[in-house]
């Protein structure tokens, strides 16, 4: 059996499908954000958190978000959700590093999510939602629909 043969493939692609899945999970919704466009009113919910306290939640702004990174407007997506590009790009690069061990049969990356870094979390989201809402980092906030 050569090394390009059938079966010597089959356990990469094996290897492959939990990735290439997870990958696919989020395109479809990627692509109907893509293709409805939150920027018009009417497609899609109001915040609840915004609607109820009229503050930014850390989410608001993510679909405009998505919207704008379909299209290559990173800048517009930075300033629909600035927190969203950058979790979006560590989930970006973890994707990439799950993909590369399954090509080399490594070990796929590990993110531990223990007490510590759960709370750092919820303070960097607090802390976005506070500021996004005050005056000195009204740039945070999303353009109003």
């Amino acid at each position: 059996m050569t090394a390009h043969s059938p079966t010597a493939a089959r356990p990469v692609l094996r290897r492959l499908a939990r990735p290439f899945a997870a990958l696919g999970a989020l395109a479809l919704p990627t692509a109907y954000v893509a293709t409805v466009d939150p920027n018009s009113a009417g497609h899609y919910p109001t915040c609840p958190f915004l609607r109820a306290t009229g503050w930014w939640c850390p989410g608001c702004g993510g679909l405009r978000c998505v919207h704008a990174l379909t299209r290559g407007e990173l800048t517009t997506a930075a300033h629909d959700n600035l927190l969203a590009v950058v979790l979006f790009a560590i989930v970006g690069v973890l994707w990439v590093r799950w993909v590369f061990a399954a090509l080399t049969g490594g070990r796929p990356p590990r993110v531990e999510f223990g007490p510590a870094r759960a709370t750092a979390l919820v303070l960097l989201l607090v802390a976005f939602t506070v500021l996004r809402n005050l005056p000195i980092g009204a740039h945070l906030a999303p353009p109003a629909v």
